[in-house]
């Protein structure tokens, strides 16, 4: 029940969203993970709000709270020799290290690629820039709603061309820390056949354009600039949010023909009629479809019109608050929400890891997932006890070090 990683040592020198994320996720799975913070003020986002938490010690931040569940933390001062002393011996014995600096950052403070293969030739390095590090923008400072801009995806989110919007969520941050995840796991994985580590290079420019889907070869391939048209899908008619009576809303998808007659069917429409036939006239016409059902809705209360949808057998569903997600039955039996207690806030509710993972068995399958999850920690907290840890037989040594500028994380 430990995790599939369970013995991999992660450090996390990373900071804000994106690191901490691709941290996050290899803890849910199991790795030892240490992050590494700023003495005094730790990683950024512990002074992100509101909302704060009030605790025994002062005030958490609950955005750092979404990003460091299963973590240790360590205070580490990179420009002092004793302390990098300490991080050195934490890369000989790590398995991962993930760093979101500015490039160029990290071997400034004498800990760069030639010099960290030299410290541990088996060590996987996870390295996240804002736009890449290199190319003629790779040293640009990277922020997700600069990155979603840049990267094209607000352009095609919002009501409408003249609207672009970012999406609700710090997307290419945790998409930057999901893609950087699963680099390291590739790495982890090709090392059992080398021997020896490499660097894993993302960015949040890299993972917005990772997702353009079939916007993406709507361009490349199709000759067409897809741009933002609101809650209705750009291929597939019908595909979107509907209004009905009362003020509701239902979201509904047909993306078959068979889908469409059914749901034809059930509302006593004519799949065949001129101009509707076929998914391509129907996206040619979408506007008419979108007013064709909404005049049928138009009487029917959304719990009523998705009741009647289920029995047809055409996919919906309704437009939920995150109240309505958290306390919904389902969410809670996929693991969704963890209990931890916190040394300093108590009990917390937190959104769980999104991974579920059962072995197969003569009789049947028996789930391994992860249960024993820890807190966010709180700053420093573990440094004693690692310390202590890394002190044992061949321990901490004292290098030499320069005093550079601190960089900028993603």
């Amino acid at each position: 029940m430990s995790g599939p990683l369970d013995g991999v040592l992660v450090v996390d020198l990373t900071r804000a969203l994106a690191g901490p994320h691709a941290g996050m996720m290899l803890g849910d799975l199991g790795a030892r993970v240490i992050k590494v913070e700023t003495p005094g003020s730790g990683d950024d986002s512990r002074g992100w709000g509101p909302p704060f938490v009030d605790t025994t010690a002062g005030r958490e931040s609950t955005y750092f709270f979404s990003a460091n569940r299963n973590k240790e933390s360590i205070a580490l001062d990179l420009k002092d020799d004793a302390d990098k002393a300490v991080l050195s011996e934490l890369v000989r014995r790590a398995d991962v290290l993930l760093e979101n600096f500015r490039p160029g950052t990290l071997a400034r403070l004498g800990f760069g690629t030639d010099a960290l293969a030299e410290l541990n030739p088996r060590l996987v390095t996870l390295a996240i820039s804002g736009f890449g590090h290199d190319g003629p923008e790779g040293g640009r400072a990277g922020y997700d709603q600069i990155a979603q801009g840049e990267g094209g995806l607000m352009s095609l989110t919002g009501p409408g061309p003249e609207d672009p919007q970012k999406v609700g969520v710090p997307i290419s941050d945790l998409l930057a820390g999901m893609y950087g995840a699963y680099g390291v796991l590739a790495a982890l994985l090709e090392r059992e056949r080398t021997g020896r580590g490499q660097v894993v290079r993302t960015s949040l420019l890299a993972a917005v354009i990772g997702v353009h889907a079939y916007q993406g070869t709507a361009h490349t391939v199709g000759g067409m600039v897809p741009r933002a048209q609101g809650n209705h899908h750009p291929s597939i008619s019908p595909y979107g949010l509907f209004h009905c009576a009362g003020g509701g809303s239902v979201q509904l998808s047909c993306g078959s023909e068979g889908l469409w007659r059914r749901l034809c069917a059930e509302f006593g429409l004519d799949p065949d009629a001129p101009g509707f036939a076929t998914n391509g006239e129907r996206v040619g016409r979408r506007e008419g479809v979108i007013e064709l059902l909404e005049g049928v809705f138009a009487d029917i209360p959304a719990e009523e019109l998705l009741a009647r949808l289920a029995t047809a057998g055409v996919p919906a569903g309704k437009v939920r608050t995150l109240d309505e997600v958290y306390s919904w039955d389902q969410v809670e039996s996929q693991g969704l929400k963890i209990a931890v207690e916190h040394p300093t806030a108590g009990p917390l509710t937190l959104p769980g890891p999104p991974l579920r993972f059962f072995a197969a068995g003569p009789d049947g399958e028996s789930e391994t997932t992860r249960r024993d999850h820890t807190p966010p920690p709180v700053l420093g907290a573990d440094g004693d006890a690692i310390r202590a840890w890394l002190s044992g037989p061949d321990g901490i040594q004292q290098p030499a070090g320069a005093d550079v500028e601190d960089g900028h994380a993603t």
